[in-house]
């Protein structure tokens, strides 16, 4: 049980230094980070726009993409206001509970794009590898639960992390050394222990990146052998071109994010500015590349046209695996009298 003095320590704000060493340089540091939160709130609100009113797009790989797009929106909102208020108007305190909630929403919806990207995947998986079966699979209703289970997943694995982080006394310095509420720098105020949160969440991290990421790799491996099938080279090169911009998206996600969060548990020798700014970017630049790479790359009639013909090379690699079994069939009936038809026998003429 905390005593009376941790709990008011505990009540009182923290403060944010923004970029650590460059305080003098916050106006500059604005406005790419202005800029960006611009793009990322006009590109993903005219992507879930666009999914909403057009009845074309009603399917369920941009159902997907609209979830992205509320997905960025959120991430971004939970924390560059914060920022541009710490670099504009030097606005560094932020209250005890606001921060963990921040922090809640940065670790949830990264979880939740996570699981979204694995959903992404399993459509082209679906739409490439079994297209026949496409829109029996992958319903409206199930397009649906398959997002909500996403966010139920994100928000089930982080509360008790923020449960942990809260139960921590605060009685040392108040400043965090950066931008928006980190974890590991949070942390490192912490006055007792915080060694089973940080086992938790190293845990969970690497389970929910595992386990996605091994997942994503099965299905694009899967589809990677379906694409070289095909006996179009042109129809090659544009599923791939198609799946390189998944690829592209994933690895920016994924690849950021561990750079990011190995970078604030191992300085590896790096200027604290250098780990803050790693981190800033990682939360701005990939929501504002989303809807750009999808929403150019990704139009209803390429995509139209792609599963039209793989629907077709699939209803010949049926009539052929059909018309082999016909042959292979009576070549292999065995010739028994039996089965041979009876010859005719002449009737006895009757006077």
């Amino acid at each position: 049980m905390s005593s009376p003095n941790q709990t008011n320590t505990n009540s009182l704000p923290f403060l944010l230094m923004g970029i650590p060493g460059l305080e003098d340089l916050h106006i500059w540091f604005s406005i790419p980070f202005c800029f960006m939160y611009v793009m990322t709130l006009l590109g993903n609100i005219l992507i879930f726009l666009a999914v909403r009113l057009d009845k074309s797009l009603h399917e369920p790989m941009y159902y997907f993409i609209s979830m992205l797009a509320v997905i960025d929106l959120t991430f971004s909102t939970a924390v560059v206001p914060k920022l541009l208020g710490v670099f504009w108007l030097d606005s560094r305190q932020i209250v005890f509970e606001a921060c963990f909630i921040q922090m809640f929403f940065i670790h949830t919806f990264t979880a939740v794009e996570s699981g979204v990207l694995l959903a992404m995947s399993f459509d082209r998986y679906i739409a490439i590898c079994n297209p026949l079966r496409y829109s029996t699979i992958l319903t409206s209703s199930r397009t649906t639960q398959i997002g909500l289970l996403s966010l139920a997943r994100g928000a089930a694995v982080m509360t008790p992390l923020m449960c942990l982080l809260t139960s921590l006394p605060y009685c040392k310095s108040r400043v965090i050394p950066h931008s928006y509420c980190e974890h590991m720098a949070v942390v490192k105020l912490a006055c007792a222990d915080p060694s089973v949160s940080d086992l938790y969440s190293v845990i969970v991290a690497t389970l929910l990146v595992g386990t996605d990421s091994v997942f994503i790799t099965v299905s694009y491996g899967m589809i990677l052998r379906s694409v070289l099938r095909l006996p179009s080279q042109e129809a090659r090169l544009k599923a791939l071109s198609t799946c390189g911009s998944h690829i592209c998206i994933i690895l920016l996600f994924y690849i950021g994010g561990l750079l990011s969060m190995y970078l604030q548990m191992f300085s590896f020798g790096l200027a604290p500015h250098i780990q803050v700014l790693v981190a800033d970017f990682y939360l701005t630049v990939p929501p504002m590349l989303n809807p750009f790479i999808y929403g150019i790359k990704m139009n209803p009639a390429d995509m139209n046209q792609m599963e039209t013909f793989y629907i077709n090379f699939k209803i010949r690699d049926l009539f052929r695996l059909e018309k082999i079994f016909k042959i292979t069939k009576s070549d292999h009936q065995p010739d028994h009298p039996i089965t041979k038809p009876c010859p005719s026998v002449p009737h006895p003429h009757v006077p």
